[in-house]
């Protein structure tokens, strides 16, 4: 008896590490990632992923956004620090080359570019600029070209692209430090990536490892 209670105890301290330290759990609020996430599905999110390295593309994303939110946000990384950027016709191509992207609702019904040191879009008007007042564009000095991802920031999407609160909104996401610029810059606020989606818990018949 004495062998199983230890083990229970033992195993409830490990439940409770793994819940305080390197899992939580996230309630999807939106439709901003269907179909690959529903309204109201719970995820778990491993909180320590990026504390010892890097968002990669692909990655599923909890987040702290550059915009004024009582909660995280969720997206998936499209550009990474270095990569290039464009949206043409539906097609997002990046470093050139257009994605395989299964996993959206629908292709995006706006143009865009990483150009000029910021993140130009279109409408249906023409290419128009991100205000930094509203979105999160770094100054100058950050950029290591005029038409790469600064290092420290991504560019995400919502897999629903089309209904999707986004980069192309509100500027890059990120990883760490102050807000570069937008409502948020001159808050005490500060940049985080919480962890990686990698389970999507609830509904039990929907149980699967995301990718």
């Amino acid at each position: 008896m004495r062998e199983y209670l230890d083990a229970f105890i033992v195993a409830g301290l490990l439940a409770l590490f793994l819940i305080t330290f390197v899992v939580r759990t996230f309630y999807i609020p939106s439709e901003s990632m269907q179909p690959t996430l529903q309204q109201r599905d719970v995820l778990l999110v491993n909180e320590f992923a990026y504390r010892l390295g890097a968002p990669h593309r692909g990655d599923i994303v909890v987040f702290r956004p550059p915009i004024a939110s009582t909660s995280s946000f969720i997206k998936r990384v499209i550009a990474v620090p270095g990569d290039t950027l464009r949206i043409e016709n539906g097609v997002v191509y990046v470093n050139g080359k257009p994605l395989r992207e299964p996993y959206i609702a629908e292709q995006p019904d706006y143009n865009l570019k990483i150009a000029h040191y910021g993140i130009d879009v279109d409408n249906g008007a023409g290419y128009e600029p991100l205000n930094a007042a509203e979105a999160n564009i770094p100054p100058r000095k950050l950029w290591s070209a005029p038409d790469r991802v600064p290092a420290g920031f991504y560019f995400v999407m919502g897999d629903n692209r089309n209904d999707s609160e986004d980069s192309h909104v509100w500027g890059f996401a990120q990883m760490r430090g102050h807000f570069a610029s937008g409502p948020l810059a001159k808050t005490a606020t500060t940049a985080d990536f919480t962890g990686r989606a990698f389970l999507l818990l609830w509904p039990f018949d929907r149980l699967r490892i995301l990718n």
